[in-house]
């Protein structure tokens, strides 16, 4: 037997059972009794540091420095 034929009957009957185990063991891990905490907070890390009532105060953007050596006439110094 060559090793493509080999292979091609090793993914269709035993690569394909362990990876759908795998797969039915991620769902499972994901749906257990104890993880329903663990996925509401990890839902809620984007709007841990919202606060609605308290409002930003405008900053203005600070001053950029000029920068006189982009125009120049092209002769070096």
């Amino acid at each position: 037997m060559d090793t493509y034929s080999f292979l091609r009957e090793l993914a269709d009957s035993w690569a394909l059972l362990i990876l759908t185990l795998i797969f039915l063991g991620v769902i499972g891990w994901a749906y257990r009794p104890g993880s329903r905490a663990l996925h509401d907070d990890a839902a809620d890390v984007p709007f841990r540091n919202e606060d609605p009532d308290q409002s930003r105060p405008e900053q203005s953007r600070p001053e950029q420095p000029r920068n006189d050596h982009a125009r120049h006439d092209g002769a070096c110094k």
